[in-house]
């Protein structure tokens, strides 16, 4: 790839532009979580199903977020970009009417293209923006994402509250033209990029071997564990993505480089990024769940505009302790310790959501205590990924980074949807008190185990590096 730059003339107005483009991302990604119960009420499915609303949104990030980056590379950049937009916008519209549950989930899925901008906005701030902007550039852009969340979350709350879900998604739609027609009037061209090679045979088989397992993993009680399908999905998508390894170690332009691996850090930040994103999306479907679930059925039987305020503190608490304690922390320390001291302040959260459930305050002290986890493990990885590889491999570094924190993403609510499954009552379809217990000790598992694989990883190690705010991406 081309290492040529060229610089715009209204730097400020390209940065507002990305700005805008991410916050817009942001409230689409707020669509989730909080509104699945809405869905599966409204739609006429099971809560099980209903999850899936969130789960292929971002199975689609994991997939399409490094062909969008592969192709964001290239000469088409601000093509890539602006149709990627319009694709998001008409998701929005696809899940507005109620046109069937298989219509939402088309539309939810297109959605899920708007996970992989991030990653193209630093790269066109990186190219056109001048060097002592850039970082300053980058930290907007990054807050702006889990800030459009934040504001997300509860809008999106109150119009499905007052709307219906439909009313939420019409929202979304609206925010993304808007950008769409801001993106349009002032993203430059890339081409002063090479062109870009897209691996195809690495997306196919990347997408069918994850989407198979979680189906296995959502799926498999429904249809029976022994059953032909979840047997043939079990025996296939691990093949799949074993061919996929194998061919990503061949290919001359792979689509996630797997052998930056070999750097120790890499593959701790790595794994970090996918069992921590696991848990996750365990923790904000719990809390969602929890909060709208009728009363005698475990819950607190409150609105969707309740459920979606939780995850204004995640949102808050995230930012503050990334942008705060978290540079503090690595002068101390090191940026890679930081990763197992959120892990563990994450499997706190999860400790007091599995004890803790008797008043709605609760849920959103929870949801704050996360936040303070999320700050923690997700902010410092980039930082560890670039002191780590030459600078020709950032890029990619970062790019399987998100692919394996977006794989984490999809797979935590796959494994909410199997835990609703198993304890749903077969009569309401409500989940009872143990359901959301044992979903809140799987996260406590899944954290507490994160950290001591990575404290071991760590062992011995003292990385002086310096923090890098600008790459901070909470979820």
């Amino acid at each position: 790839m081309s290492t040529t730059t060229t610089r715009v003339d209204n730097q400020a107005g390209l940065t507002a532009a990305l700005v805008l483009v991410v916050v817009c991302v942001g409230v689409v990604s707020s669509l989730g979580a909080p509104l699945i119960p809405a869905i599966a009420e409204s739609r006429h499915v099971s809560p099980s199903a209903a999850q899936w609303s969130l789960t292929i949104t971002l199975l689609t990030g994991a997939v399409l977020a490094p062909v969008l980056g592969r192709l964001g590379d290239g000469p088409r950049r601000r093509e890539v970009v602006l149709v990627t937009l319009a694709l998001v916008a008409a998701g929005c519209v696809l899940a507005a009417p109620d046109w069937g549950f298989a219509t939402l989930l088309v539309g939810r899925a297109l959605q899920g293209l708007g996970l992989g901008l991030m990653p193209l906005g630093v790269a066109v701030l990186r190219d056109h923006l001048d060097p002592p902007r850039v970082r300053r550039a980058v930290v907007l852009v990054s807050i702006s994402s889990v800030a459009g969340a934040g504001v997300g979350y509860p809008v999106s709350g109150a119009l499905a509250a007052v709307g219906g879900v439909g009313a939420s998604f019409w929202f979304g739609a609206g925010v993304v033209v808007v950008a769409l027609a801001v993106a349009a009037r002032v993203l430059p061209t890339g081409r002063h990029l090479d062109r870009a090679h897209l691996d195809v045979p690495g997306a196919v088989l990347l997408g069918l071997g994850v989407a198979g397992l979680l189906l296995v993993l959502s799926q498999g009680r429904q249809w029976g564990w022994s059953s032909p399908e979840v047997v043939a999905l079990a025996v296939l998508s691990p093949a799949l993505l074993a061919v996929f390894v194998r061919h990503e170690q061949r290919a001359a332009t792979p689509l996630v480089d797997l052998r930056l691996l070999r750097h120790g850090p890499v593959l701790v930040a790595d794994l970090t990024a996918l069992t921590a994103g696991v848990g996750v999306y365990l923790l904000m479907s719990s809390v969602s769940w929890l909060l709208q679930s009728p009363a005698t059925g475990g819950g607190f039987g409150l609105s969707t505009l309740v459920a979606a305020g939780a995850m204004v503190p995640f949102s808050v608490t995230s930012v503050a302790t990334a942008q705060l304690a978290v540079p503090r922390l690595v002068e101390r320390l090191g940026d890679a310790w930081s990763m197992p001291i959120g892990c563990l302040v994450f499997a706190v959260s999860m400790g007091l959501l599995a004890v803790l459930r008797d008043q709605p305050w609760q849920a959103y002290l929870v949801m704050g205590v996360g936040g303070v986890g999320a700050g923690c493990t997700f902010s410092s990885m980039p930082s560890v990924i670039v002191r780590a590889v030459p600078s020709g491999e950032v890029g990619s570094a970062t790019g399987l980074n998100q692919v394996m924190r977006s794989i984490g993403y999809a797979t935590g609510a796959a494994a909410f949807a199997a835990v609703l499954a198993a304890y749903a009552d077969p009569r309401t379809g409500s989940t009872p008190p143990g359901g959301f217990a044992v979903a809140a000790w799987i996260g406590v598992a899944v954290f507490a185990g994160t950290a001591m694989v990575d404290l071991v990883l760590l062992r011995g190690r003292r990385a002086p590096a310096r923090h890098e705010p600008e790459l901070v991406t909470p979820p």
